[in-house]
């Protein structure tokens, strides 16, 4: 025992993955038993990684959550900065500004608008829990965007790591309602067809909380919905610390 724990400790980022990669396999499994579909997997997953991240932290006083096992660790730097900007990285690299073309204007028009929308609903609710600090209204603001744009943001203009958090938080609770309001609205909005996807994903911009969303409602159109998404977060990259951040600034 001593020695499979001694190699499982050395190789913690290969166990995160696997232990990553059960919890994915399990709450499919029960997307698909319990819900017959209608509550993405993804959704579930994001609730058990929260809750796990809890009793991670309440068993051993730490600050990291599971990652506070040695024989979790890996999950540290799974979750930390370097895999996040990774994923920004190639989600960059994934996009073709000629595909955007294909959404016409009402694409392009939605992915300002969700992005404008979603940062002034997030910097109203910090403003309202009391926030007067420029850059924590705007890095909440951000992570009401997505995810993504949050602690980008959060860590370019200076923010508190306990801001970036509640940022991040803020864009996984709007994920997760993406994911499980877009299959129970989706006949009511007209979400049946390709173009009203794009508008879609580029009014709603979290790439996770789209695609599982359309996925629950027709895979068909989660190609479209995930293109304007990905432009979504890209746009919102640039305007949360550079122009939203400014005219936050002049306001406080």
């Amino acid at each position: 025992m001593d020695i499979i724990e001694t190699v499982f400790v050395r190789n913690n980022l290969v166990v995160a993955f696997a232990v990553v990669g059960v919890t994915i396999w399990i709450s499919y499994l029960l997307a698909d038993k319990l819900t017959a579909g209608r509550i993405h997997g993804s959704a579930i997953a994001i609730a058990l990684g929260l809750i796990a991240a809890y009793f991670g932290g309440v068993a051993t006083g730490g600050r990291t959550g599971v990652a506070d096992f040695a024989l979790l660790g890996g999950i540290g730097l799974m979750g930390g900065g370097m895999m996040r900007d990774f994923a920004i990285v190639a989600t960059a690299f994934g996009v073709q500004l000629s595909e955007l073309k294909k959404a016409g204007l009402a694409g392009i028009i939605s992915i300002f608008a969700g992005v404008i929308v979603s940062f002034v609903v997030g910097a109203a609710v910090a403003i309202l829990f009391g926030y007067t600090d420029a850059a924590a209204i705007t890095t909440i603001g951000s992570g009401a965007v997505t995810y993504i744009v949050g602690p980008v943001t959060g860590e370019a203009i200076g923010a508190s790591d306990t801001v970036i958090t509640l940022s991040v938080a803020a864009g996984l609770v709007k994920s997760i309602l993406v994911m499980i309001g877009t299959p129970l609205v989706a006949k009511y909005i007209g979400l049946n067809n390709p173009q009203s996807a794009m508008v879609f994903g580029g009014l709603m911009g979290t790439t996770s909380g789209v695609a599982a969303g359309l996925a629950a409602t027709d895979p068909k159109l989660v190609p479209y919905g995930a293109m304007t998404a990905t432009f979504y977060t890209g746009v919102g990259c640039l305007l949360g610390p550079s122009v939203l951040f400014f005219l936050v600034s002049t306001i406080y």
